[in-house]
Formats: structure tokens, C-alpha cells, sequence
């Protein structure tokens, strides 16, 4: 199927149910739609058990939805076979997680190495990516350490350049900065923000307010359902804050006078 525009991502009737027909059933996302331009920025929040984890890693092919569906660059990845869908991700998607996930066995090139060292590219073509890559986000100097003799800040650097190795055009974040002080944090963000700015679409996760107002948009979820949607247009960076910090001020007062 395709659409008469093919976003760069699209979720269509998106549905997440746990423990399906138990007495524990529930339902993590309910018939979620959601579009993706090609460079847009777009940041996901709410608070805990909202789904929001659960929406992009349905989004970006990791877990697979109840029902629904989800077409990246308008093809319709869940009806592609596991191989398939696995080739689909290595060709379109680079992930950064909170947790790095690293192998500190490996030096840090050989880890930004990884992806086309499995894809068999040739050699003389890593070493000149992986160098280009290294140098854009100033990590050069690190190429032969042991990743785990590097910072937190270094390490989700690291992160970030084996997601861009294989040149997605979507790069996809679950709480990117979640691990780092706010002087890395925003150093982060200053990188994904340039990123953007060249051309990469972002979606990432966050419960940072300060973090999430460098995105161009706000996807606010609440027990499974988008809630409400915030562009930051010309607002100054400031007043995009301001905003989303309400917002999540105003959902954590309901749940504090439902609960009490």
C-alpha cells in the first residue's frame, strides 16, 4: 500500500495489548496515528506507563503491535518477513539508546564498525566512514580506546556515530540522555539538533522537558493515546519549554487529585 504522501514514517491504527484476554489484559497503546515528515524533529513524552517506550519501539520495528500498522517511507513493514524487515532496518533506521548498549570487548571503532562489518562492506570503505564519522562528532582521539574507559558522554557519542555508520535517513532515541549530566546532555542534543539540520529525521523519547524543546514537535502520550500534539514553529526555544513544561504540569496534577 501506499499513500498519496509517503511520510517518511506512519503509523496507522496503531494497537499494543499485553497479556491479551487475561485478567491482567492491558492495553499499552490503543489505535495510535501518527505521521512522520522526512527532517522533522519530533520528541514523544508522558509519563510513566504511558506507552510512550512501547510507541517507538512499535514504530521503529523492535516489538511488533497487536494490530495496526507501520509503513517507513510508505512501505508496510510488518507485513515483510523477519529477514526482510531486518534488512528494511539496516537500510533506513539507526538506533541510540540510553544504555549504549556497547560491547566493551570491542574499541570504539571496531563498535561503529559493527554494523557494516556485518554487512560485509569492504574494508577500505569502514575505515574511511568510520574515520568521517569519528571526526564529525569528535571522537577521533578515541577510535583504539576500550569503550568502557570512556565517559557516559563519550560512549552515547559512540552510540550516535554506529547508528549514522549505515546512513540512515531516520534516527531513532529512547532516552538518549538519560544517563548523562546536563553539561553532556546538552552537548547531546546540540549534535542531534545538528543532525536535523542536515537533513536526518529524530524521533526520540524523553521525560525531559528542557531535552524535548529542541524538537520541532511534541507527541504527548497518556494511557495509550496521543493527547496532544504541540508544533514549536517560531517559538523561541524558551516559550516551546514553557509550553511543554505546562503541558506535563497539568497531567501530573489530574493524576495527583485522581489518586488522592
Amino acid at each position: 500500500m501506499k499513500f498519496i504522501k509517503d511520510y517518511i514514517l506512519e503509523a496507522e491504527n496503531l494497537t499494543k495489548i499485553y497479556n491479551q484476554g487475561m485478567s491482567d489484559e492491558t492495553i499499552a497503546l490503543d489505535h495510535i496515528n501518527l505521521a512522520i515528515d522526512e527532517e522533522d524533529f519530533v520528541c514523544i513524552m508522558g509519563p510513566s506507563g504511558s506507552g510512550k517506550t512501547t510507541l517507538i519501539n512499535c514504530l521503529s520495528t523492535l516489538d511488533k503491535p497487536t494490530s495496526g500498522k507501520v509503513f517507513i517511507n510508505g512501505e508496510n513493514v510488518l507485513a515483510m518477513t523477519s529477514r526482510v524487515i531486518s534488512e528494511y532496518r539496516y537500510e533506513n533506521l539507526g538506533y541510540v539508546f540510553q544504555s549504549n548498549n556497547l560491547i566493551d570487548s570491542m574499541n570504539v571503532y571496531d563498535n561503529i564498525a559493527a554494523p557494516l562489518i556485518l554487512a560485509k562492506v569492504d574494508p577500505n570503505i569502514i575505515d574511511q566512514k568510520v574515520k568521517e564519522i569519528a571526526e564529525k562528532l569528535n571522537i577521533s582521539h578515541l577510535l583504539s580506546h576500550s569503550t568502557d574507559h570512556c565517559s557516559g558522554g563519550e560512549r552515547q557519542r559512540i552510540s550516535i556515530c554506529r547508528a549514522l555508520i549505515t546512513s540512515p535517513k531516520l534516527i531513532v532515541a529512547d532516552e538518549p540522555t538519560g544517563n548523562l549530566d546536563s553539561k553532556n546532555s546538552h552537548e547531546l542534543m546540540s549534535i542531534f539538533k545538528q543532525l536535523n539540520e542536515e537533513g536526518k529525521t529524530l524521533l526520540i523519547v524523553t521525560h525531559d522537558p528542557m531535552i524535548a524543546s529542541y524538537s520541532k514537535r511534541l507527541v504527548y502520550v497518556h494511557d495509550g493515546k496521543i493527547q496532544k500534539i504541540l508544533e514549536r514553529k517560531n517559538k523561541s526555544q524558551q516559550d516551546y519549554f514553557n509550553e511543554i513544561v505546562n503541558i506535563n504540569a497539568g497531567d501530573y496534577i489530574k493524576m495527583f487529585f485522581k489518586n488522592n
